[in-house]
């Protein structure tokens, strides 16, 4: 039986994300694992058409958006407040989601991907579907999907 004991959840703060979570921590309450919460933030692009920002603006920026993401964290873990027994490390990456979530897996030695299977429509739901089809052809463990 297979009994997974290191589960990472990508989110993007959804409730989509959340019902992923919320199964993930499920699993990780019967198989007494970890779960590794991870948020990728997407680098700001610098330029538009004719129009570009400085970099320290960029950098500003970004930063901040990585202090909300690690503040929205918190707040996603208290949400859930009747796992509390169950061990969740947090982690906020800058880059292409795709990669980080990769990067993640392999470093954390993760034997369960949980992701939310989003019921989206036009432009998101190709963008999404192209996240999760790249994560499950180039994960090296199994991913599941949840239906919200």
């Amino acid at each position: 039986m297979f009994a997974p004991k290191r589960i990472l959840v990508p989110t993007d703060f959804s409730d989509y994300s959340d019902e992923a979570l919320k199964q993930a921590l499920e699993l990780a309450k019967q198989f007494n694992a970890k779960v590794y919460l991870l948020h990728v933030a997407e680098p700001i692009t610098q330029c538009a058409v004719d129009y570009c920002l400085d970099s320290s603006t960029i950098r500003q920026a970004e930063d901040t958006e990585i202090l909300q993401a690690r503040e929205m964290m918190q707040r996603k873990v208290k949400k859930f407040s009747e796992f509390q027994e169950i061990e969740i490390i947090n982690d906020v990456r800058e880059g292409k989601p795709v990669e980080e979530i990769l990067k993640e897996q392999e470093e954390r030695g993760v034997d369960l991907i949980v992701m939310p299977s989003h019921h989206k429509t036009g432009f998101i739901k190709r963008f999404m579907g192209h996240i999760t089809e790249k994560v499950m052809e180039e994960a090296k463990s199994p991913v599941l999907f949840v239906k919200h």
